[in-house]
């Protein structure tokens, strides 16, 4: 059997969310560290936008296909304007935030691939 894009797509972002989960805290352990400034992963719809999706060949009579594959997620400086008199730019609040935003992606992540999941096993079974 061929595989799935989509089980490809689940496991690069369960990928981008574990690197963007060490970003953030990366970022909340140096709170009180003088000038250390904040930092965030590119955003996935980028990485994703930026890779072509191919269709899978499954025949001979079919287009030849390249295969593609995503690229690792930036880690790039967060733009902030809000900084203590340290230096510093991280505002918990705003780590705490992405924190359960990552939490609610891996959630849905996993309900998707879950689902698929199923419905693959019920078509091979015939059910």
């Amino acid at each position: 059997m061929e595989s799935i894009h989509l089980f490809l797509i689940a496991s690069r972002q369960a990928e981008w969310l574990s690197v963007r989960q060490r970003v953030v805290a990366g970022n909340i352990a140096n709170v009180n560290t003088p000038g250390y400034r904040a930092w965030d992963v590119e955003p996935f719809s980028s990485v994703l936008n930026r890779q072509p999706l191919v269709m899978a060949r499954t025949s001979a009579g079919h287009m030849d296909i390249v295969d593609s594959d995503f690229e690792s997620a930036e880690v790039r400086p967060e733009k902030s304007i809000e900084k203590t008199h340290s230096g510093n730019n991280v505002l918990v609040e705003e780590e705490l935030r992405k924190g359960s935003e990552i939490s609610r992606e891996m959630s849905l992540n996993t309900a998707v691939v879950r689902s698929f999941h199923r419905m693959l096993m019920a078509a091979v079974k015939g059910g």
